[in-house]
């Protein structure tokens, strides 16, 4: 008898989770004889029933809301040696994880995917003691990000995200990093730095177009020009795919990475929401979770559609 367990966030998807938690039951019924839903209330909830799911055995967990439900479900099922098949029905406002791995951005077709998803593996990364699967962001626009409330975020979207940002680009904040990776050293002022295990980050599909779900690497970039001068450049290249050619940006592919940097309490943007303080160790733990994806991934150009 196989057992699913359906995580929802109500607050998610501008507040429209529970429109499509019928459906999604209905759908993992044609291919789990039980299906058991459980909505979250606070931060938390999501990793401890994740948790739960894994420690008795259930086949599958998938989860309906934005990257920080997904990273709590990650973080609830990624310490146990035994691992159910993870899932997800994307409600967020940026949905990177979703983008990666080609499911559609509408929840409804999200939802019917479900029904004859296959599994692939999927890296997850690993800060210090807790667990993220898309990106890391360092720097004072990261910082900014993190300022966003989530009534921001219901009201404007991702454009929440891209005005704080653009604030802390104007001040041309930097700070002086020192990060070590398998095979190399660096240490120097940059405005950002960003750490990712997929191609998506913050919506832009071409971010690092080489990544995959399961290439058990870290693809990090260094943003050590960021202005008003090299910004176009920067985003016309980003926008081609070659982000790591424009002038001022430093790429490092590697498994493992130490990082620190000048100054107090600046903290580490896990997956959109504030992280630990640095400074931080990181690794990549290679194919460590099954991931349910559709059989025909759906195709989306460099910033995202809503197929």
């Amino acid at each position: 008898m196989t057992k699913a367990l359906l995580i929802v966030n109500p607050s998610a998807g501008k507040e429209k989770s529970t429109d499509y938690q019928q459906k999604a039951e209905q759908a993992l019924l044609k291919r789990f004889d039980e299906v058991v839903v459980k909505q979250t209330e606070k931060g938390g909830d999501a990793t401890e029933f994740a948790s739960k799911a894994a420690e008795e055995g259930l086949d599958a967990v998938i989860a309906m809301g934005g990257d920080g439900t997904l990273n709590e479900t990650v973080n609830g099922l990624a310490p146990h040696d035994t691992r159910p098949a993870f899932g997800f029905v994307p409600l967020g406002t940026v949905n990177d994880l979703a983008r990666s791995a080609g499911i559609p951005l509408k929840p409804e077709k999200a939802i019917k995917a479900l029904e004859t998803a296959k599994l692939m593996p999927m890296d997850i990364g690993k800060i210090d003691d807790q667990y993220f699967m898309n990106v890391l962001a360092i720097g004072m626009i990261a910082q900014a990000v993190d300022q966003v409330s989530v009534e921001q975020k219901t009201k404007f979207g991702s454009v929440a995200y891209f005005i704080e940002g653009l604030k802390a680009f104007n001040r041309h904040e930097m700070l002086h990093f020192q990060l070590a990776a398998d095979e190399e050293d660096w240490e120097g002022d940059a405005a950002l730095v960003v750490a990712g295990l997929t191609n998506s980050v913050g919506g832009m599909e071409k971010w690092a177009p080489e990544a995959k779900l399961d290439d058990g690497l870290l693809h990090v970039f260094i943003l050590e020009k960021l202005d008003l001068l090299n910004a176009p450049g920067m985003i016309r290249q980003l926008v081609r795919g070659n982000l790591k050619e424009s002038g001022g940006v430093r790429y490092i592919q590697t498994r493992e990475l130490s990082l620190e940097a000048t100054g107090n309490e600046i903290t580490v943007n896990v997956d959109g929401d504030p992280g630990p303080e640095l400074p931080v160790k990181i690794e990549v733990l290679p194919s460590h979770l099954q991931i349910l994806v559709p059989e025909k991934p759906v195709k989306k150009g460099p910033f995202g559609s809503l197929l």
